[in-house]
């Protein structure tokens, strides 16, 4: 760390990286509720405005690996305030879309610029703090970063209905306008981060492979489901294409004198087996948090609002959680409590494969708030643990690769979770129906119940035969979307199981058993 820096507070710090990192965050989410308006103001068809978000998951996943690379090429400073500013306006340009078109291609270079702000916040948290206070660190920006996935949908439903879809974009302005000043004036490069750091020639392949590669894995993860997978001609070229520029590129990088992506990381154990974590625990929580609300609303009946009061206890949990573990790291083995963190998840699928359609709201709600725990128990030491012992020259690619990690686990949970429901479903259909037979006193009991309800309401006895029918049929229908969201609960508890054996590859923080030193 330079003079400068040492002389500012390391509070003050936080807050400058901390500003962009929620902006970013919060605009991954806020843009979901509001694809109903931008469809009908813009003229766009169903499948065409979801491109909305994909162009932003792809340009995102593009630019994290490459954050490192960029930031010892141009500078830290000046690649986060480029892309601070990039962010801010093309939020801007997004706000001000004449049509879906423009806006996509807006939301593209917004998804770019906002893609480097995490990890390289993440990396000058880790650099300003001392090692046995990073578990401090991380903790206060893992606060930040559940802080956007808490507020992003409610922040843009509100403002949706209060003022327009474009001031979602809107807002971004006066926050990047802070973020830039107070950049200028708190952030300095270290000395390893300067002049370009003797980088000389552009790993253009690199270049040319991640991009190709990483966007065309987060279209087939995005898009397989609605295109029915392997079925579809698209999905099939593109993982063709994922598979031949992704296979490539690990062996350009790894020969290649200044990689854009440093694969050789990846020798340490411990960081590969922290990264490998990251991903499960990133398919684990975009999956439950995608099924939650969407059983809510389609099965019970609930608004988006109510949807939103269930998953905000378990956000708030995981903020309240937080500072506490960053404390307890300080003292503790970080690897016992993402030991107690795995297993409060698992804990808190199992208690949801167990919900039922009769189910109250604080029925899904205490399950929500263990899960909270968990994962404030999870994040926190385990992106200390993983990113402890990485040189300072290399804790920018590190943190880049960890964060793509976590985004393709949890691209990867959120198709695998929308496949496994719509298929089990069917087979659960199927196991029910031989069930409703006229045989069965039970249906016949029903069936009856239903009819005379019919009959009393106006109905003939033919038309109340047919509407006995289909209701029973959309009964059958909803337990067995119930099954199927009880069974795919369980399958990510026991993910989260899964992956406790790779913590014993972990090793312990170095400030923990001795003086830690970073070359």
């Amino acid at each position: 760390m330079s003079e400068a820096q040492r002389s500012i507070n390391k509070w003050l710090i936080t807050i400058t990286v901390m500003l962009p990192t929620i902006m970013e965050i919060v605009d991954t989410s806020v843009a979901n509720v509001a694809l109903p308006y931008m469809q009908g103001s813009l003229n766009a068809g169903t499948e065409e405005v979801t491109w909305v978000l994909t162009s932003y998951l792809v340009s995102n996943a593009v630019v994290l690996p490459m954050t490192g690379w960029l930031s010892r090429m141009f500078g830290r400073k000046r690649f986060l305030m480029t892309c601070i500013v990039l962010f801010t306006l093309a939020s801007l340009a997004c706000g001000a879309a004449p049509n879906l078109a423009s806006l996509i291609f807006f939301r593209i270079l917004q998804g770019a610029a906002g893609g480097a702000l995490i990890p390289i916040s993440q990396a000058i948290l880790m650099e300003t703090f001392p090692p046995q206070q990073q578990g401090m660190a991380m903790a206060i920006f893992g606060v930040g970063a559940m802080f956007g996935p808490i507020v992003g949908p409610a922040l843009g439903g509100w403002i949706t209905d209060q003022m327009n879809w474009r001031w979602i974009f809107y807002i971004n302005i006066p926050i990047g306008a802070i973020a830039i000043i107070m950049c200028s004036f708190f952030i300095f490069d270290p000395p390893h981060l300067r002049e370009g750091n003797g980088i000389r020639s552009v790993d253009w392949w690199g270049l040319g492979l991640l991009t190709v590669g990483m966007g065309a894995l987060q279209i087939v993860l995005d898009k397989g489901q609605s295109e029915d997978w392997f079925n579809s001609s698209f999905i099939i070229s593109l993982t063709v294409l994922t598979v031949v520029a992704l296979a490539t590129l690990i062996w350009v990088e790894l020969t290649h004198e200044h990689p854009i992506v440093n694969l050789r990381l990846f020798k340490d154990l411990s960081f590969s087996a922290g990264n490998l974590i990251m991903f499960v625990v990133g398919f684990c929580l975009y999956s439950s948090i995608m099924l939650i609300p969407l059983f809510l609303q389609t099965l019970m009946g609930y608004s988006a609002t109510d949807a939103g009061m269930v998953m905000a206890p378990g956000g708030v949990a995981t903020l309240l959680t937080m500072p506490l573990v960053g404390a307890a790291l300080q003292k503790r083995d970080g690897r016992k409590i993402v030991l107690a963190g795995l297993l409060i998840g698992a804990a808190s699928m199992f208690l949801m494969q167990r919900l039922s359609l009769e189910a109250s709201y604080w029925a899904f709600v205490w399950p929500r708030i263990v899960l909270g725990i968990g994962l404030a128990m999870t994040f926190v030491p385990l992106t200390t643990v993983t990113l402890s012992a990485i040189p300072k020259q290399e804790i920018g690619n590190a943190t880049g690769m960890f964060n793509l990690l976590r985004n393709i686990g949890g691209s990867v949970g959120i198709a695998v979770a929308a496949t496994m429901l719509g298929r089990l479903s069917q087979f659960y259909q199927t196991v029910l129906v031989p069930h409703i037979n006229q045989y069965n006193p039970v249906f016949q009991l029903r069936f009856e119940q239903l009819k005379q309800a019919l009959i009393t309401k106006g109905l003939s006895a033919t038309q109340a035969d047919q509407g006995a029918l289909t209701m029973l049929y959309g009964m059958v229908r909803q337990q067995a979307a119930t099954l199927a969201y009880n069974r795919i609960f369980f399958i990510v508890g026991l993910a989260f199981l899964a992956i406790i054996p790779l913590l014993l590859l972990l090793k312990r923080p170095k400030h923990q058993t001795g003086p830690l030193e970073l070359h």
